[in-house]
Order: structure tokens, then sequence, then C-alpha cells
């Protein structure tokens, strides 16, 4: 698909749930939000239908999230369905890991491709303040089990805080340790994130290079379906990857669109844009007039966010992160 920038659409995440076991501080607060009733939720054979739909339009890879997607009580075989579809090169699973080692046998048997799991502290306390929960044990069980299966590949996605106790350089030692690629995740302004600055990249860089030596920008084969810049460090079985999308905008190059859980077809994080694809297929609509609609809703994806610019437009996003699907 080819949008009005002339830019070439074929990713999309789909959110499953907007259920999650954390409380994240930059994700939601900490009574959580109000969870939307089951029956507005899609259902497994409505993602199927709109996944086969957009795999006839040009889309190649599928990202399941949340909330937290491994909550959804069949995620593996949604996986497998949605991996059997005609023109999905690549389906991926974005989780917490706090329940990925009971799954992950099954996601591996069901197709998938890669997994990657959220991760912002190796330190107890700090993952407790952080997440809201204890569940630091099962969360690195998760990633252990992961590691299991390589033909599955493993990313940690830490979103560095600048809070006492997070210590990034002991998740980027994962990389080291481990085959996983571990990236930085810049803080998005969006709901609960607006509350918190965030480490920048430059910064970043400056205090891994100051534990681990120089950095030098990996030059091979893309190693994931989006814009994060990779490097290399001296005795690292691993990538460290940033994804630095409001400092080092890379919306010219944007390939993706988001589905809610409720079925809405959101064009840009930032903005309101979209189409509501539930109210298709619940009164009837055809497989055309699904495709008329998401290709409406691409002629309108905006050019790029505008986070940088402190003016607020009508149309901001005010929902959570998980509510839109991380």
């Amino acid at each position: 698909m080819i949008d009005r920038c002339g830019r070439t659409i074929d990713y999309l995440r789909i959110s499953v749930t907007d259920r999650c076991n954390l409380r994240c501080i930059y994700c939601m607060p900490e009574d959580g939000v109000k969870l939307v009733d089951r029956s507005l939720i899609l259902r497994e054979e409505e993602i199927i239908r709109i996944c086969r739909v957009m795999a006839e339009l040009g889309i190649t890879k599928i990202k399941l999230t949340g909330g937290e997607p491994l909550i959804h009580v069949r995620m593996p075989e949604l996986t497998a369905q949605i991996k059997r579809l005609p023109g999905i090169r690549k389906v991926t699973l974005t989780t917490n890991g706090v329940l990925l080692k009971e799954q992950m046998k099954d996601l591996a048997e069901a197709g998938l491709d890669a997994v990657n799991i959220s991760l912002d502290t190796l330190d107890r306390e700090c993952f407790r303040k952080i997440a809201r929960r204890d569940l630091l044990d099962q969360s690195l069980e998760g990633i252990q089990e992961a590691l299991r299966y390589p033909q599955v590949s493993v990313k940690i996605n830490c979103v560095p805080l600048g809070i006492q106790g997070q210590d990034i350089c002991q998740i980027a030692e994962l990389a080291r340790k481990y085959p996983v690629h571990v990236r930085f995740i810049e803080m998005m302004p969006i709901g609960c994130g607006t509350e918190f600055k965030g480490m920048a990249e430059t910064e970043l860089v400056a205090l891994l290079e100051k534990k681990f030596g120089p950095l030098s920008i990996y030059q091979g084969k893309p190693l994931g379906n989006g814009p994060s810049r990779y490097y290399e460090a001296e005795g690292f079985v691993g990538k460290l990857g940033f994804i630095s999308a409001v400092s080092h905008k890379f919306c010219g190059e944007c390939n993706r669109i988001r589905l809610t859980s409720q079925g809405f077809l959101k064009t840009c994080l930032q903005y309101t844009a979209g189409r509501d694809l539930r109210e298709i297929l619940r009164n009837g609509g055809s497989d055309e007039d699904l495709k008329k609609v998401i290709r409406q809703a691409l002629n309108e994806k905006p050019d790029g966010h505008h986070f940088m610019e402190k003016a607020q437009e009508d149309d901001t996003e005010k929902l959570c992160m998980s509510q839109i699907g991380g």
C-alpha cells in the first residue's frame, strides 16, 4: 500500500486486548484505565479477517501487541492462523514476558518469527517502582525460555527513564551475554508518558561507551520491521539499538499503521486520524468496503508527528499507550 506521501505501508501493529498485568508508570495510571466491555474488543475471527484483507492490500508484517497480548487466551492459535495467511511473511509479538514461559513453546510451534520483551530494569526495587508489580522474576524466566528457541529472534525493549536504580548498562549487558538485541526506546509524550522526560540518545550512547567502549554503526541486513538504528560493541553477541522517534524523527520512512483492540485503524501515533473497521465488520460490510475505508485512511495519514512543538492540536491523541496499542 502507498499512502498520500508516497510511503510504502507494509507493517500492521494489532492490539489484541486493552488488558495488562503490569501498571507501568509511563503507560497507565496506578489504578489502571477504564477497560472497555469485552464485547467491544475485536473477536479472533474479526482480527483474522482484517489481516487477510490487509495482506491482500500489501501488508506483509504483523505485530501482535496489547495491553499485554499474552492475556489473550488463544495467542498461539491466533499467531498460527495469521502466519498461514497468503502474503504474510512475518508475525511478531511484543510482551512484558511475565506469561511468556508458559506459552513460548506453543508460540514457537505456531510459527512466531520474533518476540520483543519489554524490560526496563534488572533491579528488583526499581522494577517494582516502574511496573508497580513485583514480577521481575517471571519476566526474566520468560526471556530465558524464549532463548531456547533459536528460530525466534529475541529483542529486549527498554524505555530509559533516568531514574535511580534503572541502570541501563545492566540491560545492555544482556546483549553481551546472550544472542539478543537490546533496544532503548525514547519516551513518547503520549498519555502518562508526558509526565517523564526520559533520556536522549546522545546521553545514552555516551553512558554506554563509557562502560563498554566505542559503539560502531551496524552495517548488516535489517534486524527488524522498523527504524531502529543498531550499533555493535566489542565482545557483544547481540546488538544495541536506539528508537528515537521524537528527537530523531523518521516519519518520512514510516511504514506502519495500527489497529486498536476495538478495531480502530490508527494511521499515526500522535493523532486521532483513522477509521473504525469494527463498525464495518459488524454491520455486514464486504471485504471491498473494508479496503475502501483502509485506503481512505491512508489518504489522510499525516506526513509526520509534531511532538517537539508545544502547541497541541485538537486531534492530538489523549489515550494512554495501553489503550492505543504499545
